[in-house]
């Protein structure tokens, strides 16, 4: 789990994402398209076009981290939204990387072996 200071927003970059790039190219992302600082430290999180995998990018004050997760069943579920960017709050960001739909918290599938 990421430890999410207090005070740290949570930003979803609406529409998919191409999952290819790295930090460098989703901070750009982030400055340009969302218009925030990605140095700042709050979480910027986005998603590819299945669905299925999630990039979150932060700055914890000594250098850029990049997490990444990969769904093996369902989908990580994502707003639709024309403006780009939605804030969602940490609680809401837990549900989302258990795979949980953060609007209407309820479990989902939960894989029982590998491979």
């Amino acid at each position: 789990m990421i430890p999410i200071p207090t005070g740290v927003r949570v930003w979803l970059a609406t529409g998919h994402t191409d999952m290819r790039k790295g930090f460098a190219s989703l901070s750009l992302q982030v400055q340009e398209v969302l218009r925030r600082d990605p140095l700042s430290g709050h979480l910027f999180c986005f998603r590819g076009r299945r669905g299925d995998l999630l990039k979150v990018i932060w700055h914890d004050g000594q250098g850029a981290c990049l997490f990444t997760k990969k769904l093996e069943r369902g989908r990580f579920i994502w707003p639709s939204l024309a403006d780009g960017v939605v804030s969602i709050s940490q609680a809401q960001m837990s549900y989302l990387l258990s795979g949980i739909d953060w609007r209407n918290p309820q479990d989902t599938w939960r894989p029982t072996s590998v491979g």
